[in-house]
């Protein structure tokens, strides 16, 4: 499979390069800080087409394949996943399923506004007693004439404090089926509010947050696809965020590395500088190697994704490989870095931080190996 790119593509990584490089990384010391985002700054990501990579043409957006996406997403990697997540849960998750199954009423209600970043979308399927079981979610919605009330609690929501649309998974079943609904709930519909604002430990800037749903008044129109046939699409709309999540870790690893040697470069120890040692080559060469890999695999899953071939162990491969690979990444980047990499102001310690949550969000590392391994199973 040939993955040599085009001059177009390589712009577009270029043009995405420089915003991140010019106008995120100087303030994201600024926006851990603060918790939020420069509205500047959404600006000028609205102004390169960041927030309608994944909005159809007709819609306003530019409808980028699967592979170019990646591509962005991995520029966007580049950044701390506060900045990134922000474009991410928009243009992944939150996007995905009004997309893939909406009707026409619904995209054109939305998707214009979406594809601007006017209006900024998030997906809600986490509860307390729900992640990985996504069988286990409690919130319930129940049909009353023209409208449905879903009564509830979401949390650890990439974004759900700010968002102007949610995409939320509901059930419409009996406990322990598969009978789920999709819905798009508007912040100002009534019944719905926002709880606490999580702390975390790392991707800081686009905040977490709880969801409450007390006899929320969603319109009828406002399902998405089928009643109770949301399971899939609830899958569907995690499998095809994956690989954007790998392809932010490459993109990490990418800066890491440059970080890295330009350090192995600079810093003497015993009269010389300490990229003349061994060992840390021998670091450099790991984190160099994993990275590559992880890049192979992401582009493979995206390729086949735009072909209709995507296999979900192939996505699951990418996911895993990748999230696994930039925690060894930042691991070796902070021991070269040594005392100084732990000090807030230095970005390994950002990237150290902003990496631990890959393994665990749109499907943690347990979750892609067992797919891995059910589909080797069945042959």
């Amino acid at each position: 499979m040939n993955f040599e790119l085009t001059s177009e593509q390589l712009s577009l990584m270029d043009n995405v390069k420089r915003f991140v490089d010019e106008r995120v990384d100087p303030r994201m010391r600024e926006i851990e800080k603060t918790q939020h985002i420069p509205d500047e700054l959404i600006r000028e990501a609205a102004a390169l087409g960041l927030f309608g990579v994944s909005i159809p043409e007709e819609y306003g957006g530019s409808n980028l394949s699967r592979f170019d996406r990646v591509l962005v997403h991995q520029m966007l990697g580049r950044s701390g996943f506060g900045f990134a997540g922000a474009i991410a849960a928009h243009t992944g998750i939150g996007s995905e399923a009004l997309v893939t199954i909406g009707d026409s009423e619904q995209k054109r209600r939305y998707l214009p506004r979406m594809a601007t970043g006017e209006l900024r979308a998030a997906f809600a399927l986490t509860e307390p007693g729900a992640g990985s079981d996504a069988g286990s979610i409690t919130t319930s919605a129940r049909r009353q004439g023209e409208r449905y009330l879903l009564n509830g609690v979401k949390h650890y929501i990439s974004g759900g404090g700010s968002a102007g649309l949610l995409t939320v998974v509901a059930r419409t079943g009996s406990a322990g089926s598969k009978e789920l609904s999709v819905f798009l709930v508007e912040p100002g519909f009534r019944g719905f509010r926002v709880g606490r604002l999580q702390e975390t430990m790392g991707a800081l800037g686009h905040p977490i947050a709880e969801l409450i749903f007390e006899d929320c008044e969603v319109p009828v129109e406002n399902r998405l696809g089928e009643e109770g046939k949301g399971w899939r699409a609830a899958t569907q709309t995690l499998m095809e965020g994956r690989p954007l999540v790998s392809a932010r870790c490459i993109g990490a690893c990418e800066r890491l590395i440059e970080i890295s040697t330009d350090y192995a470069r600079m810093r003497k120890q015993f009269g010389r500088a300490i990229g003349e040692f061994q060992g840390i080559q021998f670091m450099l060469a790991d984190m160099a190697t994993r990275t590559e890999a992880a890049r192979w695999l992401t582009y493979h899953a995206a390729t086949l994704s735009d072909e209709g071939r995507a296999r979900p162990e192939g996505i699951s491969m990418a996911k895993l490989f990748a999230s696994e690979a930039l925690a060894f990444v930042a691991d070796c980047a902070l021991q070269i870095q040594g005392g100084s990499g732990f000090t807030a102001e230095n970005p390994v310690s950002r990237f150290y931080r902003d990496a631990r949550i890959t393994r665990i969000y749109e499907g943690t590392s347990e979750i892609q190996r067992l797919i891995i391994g059910r589909a080797l199973l069945r042959g």
